[in-house]
């Protein structure tokens, strides 16, 4: 009995195996009813696009034909006006001698008729002289020498038809995004696919799609090979809609189901990066912990005055700027991964320093592409003789030489007693100031205004550093062995 009813539940299993599949296998099937659908209406409107191409092609040509013929016809009634022209006076002339020499021919007096008798038949004979062969024959006939070939179009237009594409493979199943794979941390997402576990269709790629944090319209944010995909620089405190689609040389697939998820904004929870909902469900994320208040990367907190309101212009404005800081805190480390090798971090990523005499260049883990942002980094040694710099960079950077050197970062780089700004290794903006042990560096990047400005101490440090500034900036230092931050 025991082991019949082993082999039955084997049996069942087996079966229920093969009906998950026929379950998989009709969710397939009807994609593609949806997708024939949509490749239907795609391929027509091409169709129509094709077909109206060659329609405003022909226009375009029966308007320049036409141009020639209107070219023929004022060319021909030119030709035929002037001939009337010139026959009208040759005939008004005829006309005139002829009744001249009728008023001879009845003069009574001999005499006179034998003085210019002769001179009278001259010119009557001249004048018939003149009116010699082809005068009187149109220069120009009244048909139209046109004759227009359109046999090779008319076969051309009857011969227009499909030509049948040789299908290599179908069309890819839409990827299955992998929830416990997917995660946030601060403004970035990490978003992990796959195919289904059935489809043997061979995949080329996989386009990755958000929308803009506001319920706005799908962009595509990746387009390539691999199935995993992190997306810096997103709102803080946003709900953003995910979806991902593959692609092959037939065509593309549907989409995968969207994902709904939301970027960090609660900094008292437990650190932790928790995966994203389900598709179309909204439910509040665990937030990345704040940093101690000992540590060396120090957040910014809003409402706190970081300079003091100064009479000048810059420093009204970096005032107003810091006072609307959102109440949104993003918390981030130095990045290893993307440092040079000669950096050397400690306490948790949050303190760097460098093995060598030469400049280094280390990032932070969080990049920023909207919004208004402030950080400030302490020195925690510095010999007065090294030139740290001290901003914003891409992800790029050169990292063997000072912050600012390229075109890939915006710095201000600092003495004992003064500081410049550098871009693409441009010097602007000389400043009286500079730092020592235990100095505040203070970074706000304002991405509202596309500035960037400067403060040591709490004091803004020259006018504002840069503008016009736009794209996906990470923060940024470069130092030597004689400076820890």
């Amino acid at each position: 009995f025991f082991p019949l009813q082993s082999q039955l539940s084997q049996a069942l299993n087996g079966l229920s195996d093969r009906a998950k599949e026929a379950k998989e296998f009709l969710v397939q099937l009807r994609n593609m009813v949806q997708q024939i659908q949509e490749n239907s209406v795609e391929f027509e409107a091409c169709l129509v696009a094709q077909c109206d191409a060659l329609i405003d092609a022909l226009n375009r040509r029966k308007a320049q034909l036409l141009a020639r013929v209107n070219k023929e016809h004022e060319h021909k009634l030119k030709v035929v006006r002037d001939q009337i022209s010139h026959c009208t006076v040759k005939l008004r002339q005829t006309t005139g001698l002829m009744e001249y020499c009728l008023e001879v021919i009845k003069e009574n007096d001999p005499s006179g008729f034998l003085q210019i008798s002769d001179a009278l038949i001259r010119r009557v004979h001249l004048t018939e002289d003149q009116w010699g062969k082809g005068t009187l024959t149109p220069r120009m006939t009244t048909d139209f020498d046109l004759n227009l070939d359109n046999a090779p179009l008319l076969q051309s237009i009857h011969q227009l038809d499909f030509v049948q594409m040789k299908v290599s493979s179908p069309v890819p199943a839409p990827p299955i995004l992998q929830l416990e794979e997917c995660c946030t941390h601060n403004n970035s997402a990490t978003l992990s696919w796959k195919q289904p576990p059935l489809s043997t269709v061979q995949v080329e790629g996989y386009i990755l799609e958000l929308d803009d944090g506001n319920g706005g319209q799908f962009r595509e944010v990746y387009v390539g090979k691999e199935t995993m995909c992190t997306v810096d620089g997103l709102h803080f405190n946003s709900t953003y809609s995910a979806r991902v689609k593959a692609f092959n040389k037939t065509g593309v697939s549907p989409y995968s189901k969207t994902l709904v998820l939301q970027t960090s904004e609660d900094t008292q929870s437990e650190e932790q990066t928790l995966p994203f909902p389900v598709p179309l469900e909204r439910s509040q994320l665990r937030r990345m912990s704040p940093f101690s208040s000992t540590l060396n990367l120090q957040p910014s907190f809003p409402g706190r005055s970081y300079f003091e309101l100064r009479s000048s212009a810059h420093q009204l404005s970096l005032h107003s700027s810091l006072q609307s800081l959102n109440s949104a805190v993003a918390w981030f480390s130095f990045d290893p991964s993307s440092a040079h090798a000669d950096i050397i971090f400690s306490n948790d990523n949050l303190t760097v320093t460098c093995n060598s005499y030469d400049d280094r260049v280390v990032l932070g883990k969080t990049g920023f592409s909207k919004g208004l942002h402030y950080w400030e980094l302490s020195i925690d040694r510095y010999d007065n003789h090294p030139d740290p710099a001290f901003g914003v960079a891409r992800i790029d950077v050169l990292k063997d030489a000072m912050l600012g050197k390229d075109d890939k970062a915006w710095a201000m780089y600092v003495d004992n007693n003064r500081s410049w700004f550098m871009h693409n290794n441009s010097h602007t903006n000389r400043t009286e100031g500079g730092i020592t042990k235990g100095a505040t560096v203070g970074v706000l990047l304002d991405l509202t205004r596309r500035t960037l400005t400067f403060s040591i101490n709490e004091d803004q440090q020259g006018p504002v550093a840069f503008e016009n500034l736009e794209g996906l900036f990470f923060p940024a230092v470069s130092l030597n062995r004689n400076v820890q931050v």
